[in-house]
């Protein structure tokens, strides 16, 4: 089992970081697109939407961030320091993002400030999040095991773009998910609020389609090389068939449906990027069999990893089966009443 472990590893924290990417894609979403809903009846209803179950979703990223210290430790090593400001970042707009939610229905004439602040930690998070991303994909220049770049490599024109781009992806998420658990004005607001995010979205995907292939000889290789090409050529195709439902699920007035094609995009895209990347963890130089622990760390944490994810998928599925017996606006987050009425 033990030449497995690495990629048993690799799929726990692929698998934590999806699952972060689209429940934490939500309701980062439902911030960015705060301060444009209409009215304070509706940002109260779309912060509700999301009360019982926002603090949790952050729980993937813990997971995957001791995924990776723990079973690829050299990988964390380097990571960490070649996105030290925009981790800090992130992690200081999540905090900032946190208190502005708990503390924006008790504001006494600080509402407003507050739910900037739940706007703007939900911006600049998202932001943080795509360039570390967009700068991982570039590559990080690693020299005897350790980073050897500058404090400011990421910051260029694809981290830039991949930040912008998952902006656009999560006021999608947000969006969708407002439409399948709003209603009246909020919910119509938000279909017309996804198709510019949508359209955001796929100019993203057609733009990081392009410019990772001319930029990188391997990647290339990896999409447009016989038989590849044939053998890959679904995933494209069902991501634009994703995208085509999307649009019609958003016309025709389903409920559920955009929510659920947007986060087929979000997975389709995923593994795009795992196609284009694996098995590096850290391109171009570390693969994930090179920057894995020793493999009695690795069957010590496994079995750490097999008692806790049950539990934390538990909790996730809990939360959301409470999520549909929620109360109205009037009952929680938005009308002031406080986290304490979920009790």
């Amino acid at each position: 089992m033990d030449p497995y472990l690495p990629h048993i590893f690799a799929g726990i924290l692929a698998f934590s970081v999806a699952l972060y990417v689209v429940l934490d894609g939500f309701d980062l979403g439902i911030g960015i697109l705060f301060p444009f809903a209409p009215g304070e009846e509706a940002r109260d209803a779309m912060m509700e939407s999301v009360a019982p179950v926002w603090d949790g979703n952050e729980t993937w990223l813990v997971m995957g961030g001791v995924v990776l210290f723990a079973a690829f430790p050299p990988a964390y090593a380097v990571v960490l320091p070649a996105f030290y400001l925009p981790l800090v970042l992130m992690l200081v707009a999540l905090i900032f993002r946190g208190v502005a939610f708990e503390f924006r229905p008790h504001g006494r004439g600080g509402g407003r400030f507050w739910a900037h602040g739940f706007h703007i930690g939900s911006v600049v998070a998202t932001l943080a999040q795509g360039i570390a991303l967009g700068g991982l994909i570039e590559g990080i220049p690693v020299r005897d095991g350790a980073y050897a770049g500058g404090p400011f490599d990421w910051f260029g024109p694809f981290p830039l773009l991949c930040g912008a781009a998952l902006v656009c992806g999560y006021a999608l998420l947000g969006a969708t998910w407002s439409v399948m658990t709003l209603e009246g004005e909020v919910q119509g607001w938000a279909r017309r609020a996804a198709l510019p995010a949508l359209g955001g979205v796929l100019a993203a995907i057609a733009v990081v389609s392009v410019w990772t292939p001319l930029a990188d000889a391997r990647i290339a290789a990896r999409w447009f090389s016989i038989p590849n090409v044939l053998l890959l050529s679904p995933v494209p195709v069902v991501t634009a068939l994703a995208a085509l439902g999307l649009v019609r699920s958003l016309r025709s007035g389903a409920r559920n449906a955009p929510f659920l094609f947007a986060v087929a995009l979000f997975l389709l895209s995923f593994l795009g990027l795992g196609i284009s990347l694996y098995p590096q963890i850290v391109p171009p130089s570390m693969t994930v069999t090179g920057a894995a622990a020793d493999p009695s760390s690795l069957r010590f944490l496994l079995v750490g990893v097999v008692a806790v994810l049950p539990v934390v998928l538990g909790y996730t599925i809990y939360s959301y089966r409470v999520l549909r017996r929620q109360p109205g606006p009037s009952a929680g987050y938005g009308s002031g009443a406080g986290p304490d009425s979920h009790a």
